[in-house]
């Protein structure tokens, strides 16, 4: 958790200004916003460390899973339809999760409900196991009356994450079981098949041909310098992942990806999914507009793509229609932007925004299912070209090598 300054507006027209303990910019904006306060500046203040306390390194973290969340969901959805009190209940479900994790933070959310603080607040000091997402729906849910409608809500939206994410998984699988086979094999045969050969030719004092002599140069190169080939990949992959923490690196990364061959499609088309199901859930639960478009943002995985949705939010503040500042994204096709037009006139956004949601997710599966089709291919004239280059090394000398032992 970070700690920020901010100064702002109410409803009324009234300077406001304090601090917020959140995790994020973002997450300050969104919280803000959910208080009825426009926010004008937030800055992040450097936090101070407590006298004496012990610094606590853990190197690899335990995560909550999804399943563990979906789970707790719906037992939740059905302890508050029973009539269960909510600390009751928590306190419960903390003493009977398998999840170390999760059973520290539900007993720490039970401990702030009995000094007073409501459900959402209390869950939003644990970012890394609730998102914002997820306690946007909760304080919808506390507001309306409907935390058990709230959960459930939770429980559909996590077990689609969880299918999206298994698809993916399944359509990469053999491409990528298939590129690891031929970096081993590439790595084999050039530090241990070529430097032999190379021997062997040397012997018999053999001319070798162009493709051998080129083998032959990498692999020295490889078992020369094979420590600084690492130290470069290393940097490299270090390097990226602190450009991607960044939020210029963020957002240019996941705007670069939109534009992926063959893939590009596929996160182009989760991204809308999430963002269109998660606003109509929303919508539906009695969120304001723009309040729903800033937290769906977030929860669109694709900072690109959230902040074009952060556009259509300040362009409606200005007093666009959905559909115009939907439109002037660039980012929904005519059929959405259709959707979106009649549910406009009719007054059931929402409803259609859910069959927009139900498109995508159409039109994700089907992309997810043609991935492995339209990725074979490309792997075997990968696999061909690597064998041709091989053969032509390897077995081009061998047929002089008659030559060369009977000295002609």
């Amino acid at each position: 958790m970070a700690s920020f300054e901010y100064q702002g507006r109410d409803n009324s027209g009234k300077s406001v200004s304090g601090r917020l303990e959140v995790a994020s910019q973002n997450a300050a904006a969104s919280e803000l916003s959910r208080q009825g306060i426009t926010p004008i500046k937030i800055l992040e203040v450097a936090g101070q460390k407590a006298a004496g306390k012990p610094i606590e390194i853990n190197i690899f973290p335990k995560k909550v899973s999804l399943d563990e969340l979906i789970i707790f969901c719906r037992q939740m959805n059905a302890l508050m339809r029973a009539g269960i009190p909510i600390i009751r209940a928590m306190k419960g479900l903390a003493d009977s999760t398998k999840s170390e994790v999760l059973s520290e933070t539900l007993a720490d959310v039970s401990a702030r409900l009995e000094s007073g603080i409501n459900l959402a607040s209390s869950m939003q000091s644990h970012p890394k196991v609730f998102s914002e997402l997820f306690i946007s729906m909760i304080h919808v849910g506390e507001n309306t009356g409907q935390l058990d409608e709230a959960f459930k809500r939770l429980s559909e939206n996590l077990e689609m994450e969880r299918d999206t994410r298994k698809r993916v998984k399944q359509a990469t699988r053999y491409p990528t079981m298939v590129l690891t086979a031929i970096l081993i094999a590439l790595f084999v045969v050039n530090l241990f098949v070529i430097p032999k050969f190379a021997s062997v030719f040397k012997k018999f004092g053999a001319d070798l041909p162009l493709p051998t002599q080129i083998l032959v140069a990498t692999s020295n190169f490889c078992l020369d310098y094979w420590w600084l080939m690492g130290l470069v990949v290393i940097a490299a992959v270090f390097g990226f992942k602190r450009w991607v923490k960044t939020e210029n690196g963020h957002h240019e990364w996941d705007r670069r990806k939109l534009n992926f061959p063959i893939v590009g499609v596929l996160f182009e088309q989760i991204a809308l999914s999430r963002f269109t199901r998660n606003f109509a859930m929303m919508l539906n639960s009695g969120m304001p507009i723009t309040h729903a478009l800033a937290i769906a943002a977030e929860a669109s995985g694709n900072r690109f793509i959230g902040q074009r949705i952060l556009d259509m939010k300040v362009s409606i503040e200005r007093g666009d229609s959905l559909l115009r500042s939907a439109r002037n994204t660039n980012v929904f096709t005519p059929l959405v932007l259709q959707m979106i037009a009649v549910g406009e006139e009719t007054g059931q956004i929402d409803a259609l925004l859910d069959e927009v949601a139900d498109f995508y997710d159409e039109e994700a599966d089907y992309s997810l299912k043609r991935l492995s089709e339209a990725i074979e291919p490309i792997l075997i004239v990968a696999m061909g070209g690597i064998v041709l280059i091989l053969a032509l090394g390897v077995f081009l000398p061998i047929w002089d090598l008659g030559q060369a032992a009977t000295g002609r």
